[in-house]
């Protein structure tokens, strides 16, 4: 079995990662806040059910015109390997789209909805609304 390097552990690694996620959902959400939206809940989470499927959306958002917006944000260090709007895989869409129809169950009354993603590669940050759709 071959030894960890420092710095490279599974310990020091995902603490680290999950600052760089915290950091940029901070940068997003004050990005969209500044274009109107405003906050419904942040990082929802379903948990594994019996079809193993779960999920988080990262921002629940309501845009002015009432539609309900569910964010993936994904941040990358440099826009290498596709950059950060590249690593939102059809796997991630269909794991975004089960959270949010798990959301949606909530509601009395359906609103409009939209997938967006806010992609951070390095100090870029680009919004992409209606990045995909539900199938």
């Amino acid at each position: 079995m071959g030894r960890a390097m420092p710095g490279n552990s599974p310990a020091t690694s995902r603490p680290a990662r999950a600052l760089v996620g915290a950091q940029a959902e901070d940068r997003a959400l004050a990005y969209l806040q500044a274009q109107g939206l405003r906050l419904v809940q942040r990082n929802y989470r379903v948990a594994r059910g019996p079809s193993r499927r779960g999920g988080e959306i990262d921002l629940i958002l309501r845009a002015p015109d009432g539609t309900l917006v569910f964010v993936e944000v994904r941040a990358r260090q440099d826009g290498a390997h596709g950059g950060a709007a590249a690593s939102v895989t059809p796997a991630k869409q269909r794991s975004l789209v089960y959270a949010a129809q798990h959301y949606l169950l909530r509601l009395s009354r359906l609103p409009p909805c939209r997938f967006d993603v806010v992609a951070v590669d390095g100090e870029q940050l680009t919004w992409l609304p209606a990045a995909f759709e539900a199938a």
